[in-house]
C-alpha cells in the first residue's frame, strides 16, 4: 500500500492531468471557461469569488513554498523553523478559512439559483466536494500540530515529493506522517488529476500571450499633416 499510494498514484496523477490538457486542448480548446454567470447575480458573486481565488492563490503559493523550496534556504534568510511555522500555522490557516469560505458561498449560490444550478454538472459537483474535502483536511492537519513548531512535513513531505522528480520516490519517508496529512496528500492527487476534466481548467486559459503581443497601431485612411484635423463631410444633394 506504501508504494501504491506514494510511488505509483503521484505519477498516476500526473499522467491523468496531461492526458485531459491535452485531450482539452484539441477538443475543447474554448470549452476551458468557467461557465461563470455574474448577469446572474453581482452582490454574492462578488464577494464568494475574489474569496475563493485570492484564497486559493495564497493556498497553492504556501504549498509550493512549503514542499519544493528546501528548509535551508530559509535558513539562508534569517527565517529559523518557529518563524516559519508561525507564518504557515496562521497564514495558511488564514487562507484556507477564506477559501472555504468562497466555496460555500459559490455553492450557496448554485443551489439557490435554478438556471445557475441547472448549469452545473456531475464533474462541477464532483470537484467541488474534493475541493473542499482537500482544503479542510489541510486546515485540520496544520490545526492538529499547532503547538510548538508544528509537524515538520519539510523533513518527509517536503523530501518525498521533490523526489518524484528524480523517478526514484523515497517512500519511505511517508510511513511515519500524521494519518490527516496522509489523506490530505491524498485528496490534493485526487484534485490535480480532476483539473482538466472541470471548470478548474480554466486556469490555463488566462491570457498570458496577451503581455507579449505586439503593440496595435492604428491608422487613419486619409492622409493628413500632422496636427491636422480631418474634414468633416457634410450631407450633399443628390443631383437627379
Amino acid at each position: 500500500m506504501t508504494t501504491l499510494l506514494w510511488g505509483v498514484l503521484p505519477y498516476v496523477t500526473f499522467a491523468l492531468l496531461v492526458a485531459g490538457l491535452i485531450w482539452r486542448h484539441r477538443h475543447d480548446r474554448f470549452g476551458r471557461a468557467a461557465r461563470s454567470s455574474p448577469v446572474r447575480e453581482s452582490k454574492l458573486l462578488n464577494i464568494a469569488s475574489p474569496a475563493f481565488h485570492y484564497g486559493i492563490l495564497f493556498v497553492l503559493v504556501g504549498h509550493l513554498v512549503g514542499l519544493f523550496v528546501p528548509e535551508s534556504w530559509t535558513d539562508a534568510l534569517g527565517v529559523d523553523a518557529h518563524t516559519y511555522h508561525l507564518f504557515s500555522l496562521y497564514g495558511g490557516t488564514a487562507a484556507g478559512v477564506v477559501t472555504v469560505a468562497g466555496i460555500l458561498l459559490l455553492v450557496h449560490r448554485r443551489r439557490t439559483d435554478a438556471p445557475v444550478l441547472r448549469a452545473t454538472t456531475a464533474n462541477d459537483k464532483v470537484m467541488y466536494a474534493v475541493l473542499l474535502a482537500a482544503i479542510v483536511m489541510g486546515v485540520a492537519a496544520k490545526l492538529s500540530h499547532a503547538s510548538g513548531d508544528g509537524y515538520r512535513y519539510r523533513d518527509s513531505l517536503a523530501p518525498w515529493s521533490r523526489s518524484l522528480f528524480t523517478l526514484r520516490p523515497d517512500t519511505e519517508l511517508m510511513a511515519g506522517v500524521p494519518a490527516l496529512y496522509q489523506v490530505h496528500t491524498v485528496l490534493g492527487m485526487a484534485l490535480v488529476a480532476l483539473v482538466p476534466y472541470t471548470r478548474l481548467a480554466h486556469m490555463f486559459s488566462a491570457p498570458v500571450r496577451y503581455l507579449f503581443r505586439p503593440y496595435v497601431v492604428y491608422r487613419s485612411r486619409e492622409p493628413r499633416q500632422w496636427g491636422q484635423r480631418p474634414e468633416r463631410r457634410s450631407r450633399e444633394r443628390l443631383g437627379g
